[in-house]
């Protein structure tokens, strides 16, 4: 039984919407990072790396992106017992497309920042401290 070209699209369309839920998460593009960049580490040495991040949320990340198949959890019998998490061969496979995403960021971010200021201010929007809109004036 072959699929139509729009059950092929369509299917193809629910795979990606899964993947990005997964790897569009900021945290997982965080996580993947750092351990691309730096290979094996700890719990409490990623905590420290990722700015911002909760141990629940960190450790939320970590067990979706095991399950996932993208990291894997090695804990080492010692007193005190030893975990560490590091990349599988499918997470590696993103490095490449998160180390663009890192790249582009810094090469781009300054120029987002700037066109936000400019929309804001031709349009009255008041922003918070951060920069995020809080009304749209008129």
């Amino acid at each position: 039984m072959s699929m139509s070209k729009g059950n092929i699209e369509h299917a193809t369309c629910l795979a990606m919407s899964d993947i990005l839920n997964r790897i569009g998460d900021k945290w997982t593009v965080m996580v993947v990072g750092m351990l691309g960049r730096s290979g094996t580490l700890r719990f409490n040495e990623l905590k420290r790396m990722i700015n911002g991040v909760s141990q629940r949320m960190l450790t939320l990340t970590l067990r979706n992106l095991e399950r996932d198949g993208l990291v894997t959890r090695t804990i080492y019998a010692e007193i005190p017992p030893r975990v560490e998490y590091g990349l599988t061969p499918l997470g590696r496979s993103l490095e490449g497309p998160i180390s663009a995403l890192w790249d582009w960021s810094a090469a781009n971010g300054h120029a987002m920042v700037e066109a936000r200021a400019a929309y804001d201010a031709r349009l009255g929007t008041q922003t918070d401290g951060a920069g995020q809109p809080l009304a749209r004036a008129g």
